[in-house]
């Protein structure tokens, strides 16, 4: 496949900012593959992915940067430029629920999701064997109150070793400390077992069924220090009855959850996500 070059941007809006960017691609031997915008009227800001073929393309990958910095400043944008080439390097944190893990592991092994699947972390040992059946690296950090930081401090070196770009929380059943997040900002995607922002927190399914709620959800979002008030990427929904059982709710429910999950870090992974104001713009 041909390299392709994609360019995130966000500014304030203004005229003559899509002439501008397609301007600089044509001018330069681009052919532009896709490109998608949007505007948030109300705050008046601009967004854009634009993706173009790098095969003609006059300008070296190392100097695109570069040459794109006098348009970025005279538009006061906020951009990140990527390239088809770069494979993001992930890692997998889990407890002892399965149903997120078995489906990312069988998405990565085949190629559904383009990204490195470097290793698996969990606090417990339970999954060991599954994850290396698919021959991912399967590291085992238990955790207590007392552990936790100096636990998160081990995992962190091991993470930037290893060189990740994602972390995928599948059900991992533990709390991210302040330090944590801010070392991987916006590049931690956690799996919620409900339709946020209602049910918060833990046993969702079980708050919804005592509710009596007709519909449930699942919603996948970036992580902050606030628990489950991060950008939402993901969310998706299924219609429940009077007839349902607790049982039948989280069987529906961890459905959505695979589902909601690996639509997000596809997202992620195809540099199709632009984090503003803890919302998120997804393009097509």
């Amino acid at each position: 496949m041909r390299e392709t070059a994609i360019l995130l941007i966000s500014c304030p809006d203004r005229k003559g900012i899509l002439a501008k960017v397609t301007g600089f691609i044509a001018e330069n031997g681009g052919n532009i593959l896709h490109a998608d915008q949007h505007i948030d009227f109300q705050k008046e800001i601009f967004f854009m992915r634009i993706e173009w073929d790098l095969s003609s393309f006059k300008i070296p990958k190392e100097k695109i940067a570069g040459s794109f910095e006098p348009i970025a400043k005279e538009f006061a944008m906020n951009y990140q430029l990527h390239f088809s080439s770069k494979v993001q390097n992930v890692a997998i944190f889990v407890s002892k629920y399965d149903h997120c893990l078995h489906d990312l592991l069988y998405r990565f092994k085949a190629g559904e999701l383009k990204g490195n699947l470097k290793l698996v972390i969990s606090n417990h040992p339970d999954l060991k064997e599954l994850v290396e059946t698919y021959g991912v690296p399967f590291y085992h950090f238990p955790k207590t109150k007392e552990t936790k930081l100096e636990v998160e401090e081990k995992e962190i070196e091991l993470l930037k070793k290893e060189k990740i770009d994602l972390i995928i929380l599948a059900r991992y059943m533990q709390i991210l400390s302040d330090n944590f997040v801010n070392q991987f900002r916006n590049r931690i995607i956690n799996i919620h077992h409900s339709f946020l922002p209602a049910f918060v927190g833990a046993k969702p399914y079980h708050r919804a069924y005592e509710r009596g709620v007709k519909i449930i959800g699942a919603t996948s979002h970036y992580v902050t220090e606030e628990l489950d008030q991060g950008p939402i990427i993901e969310q998706d929904v299924v219609r429940v009855s009077h007839r349902d059982t607790l049982e039948d709710m989280i069987r529906k429910g961890r459905d959505l959850e695979k589902i909601v999950l690996a639509r997000a870090v596809r997202w992620h992974l195809e540099n199709k996500i632009l984090v503003y104001d803890n919302k998120t713009v997804i393009f097509d």
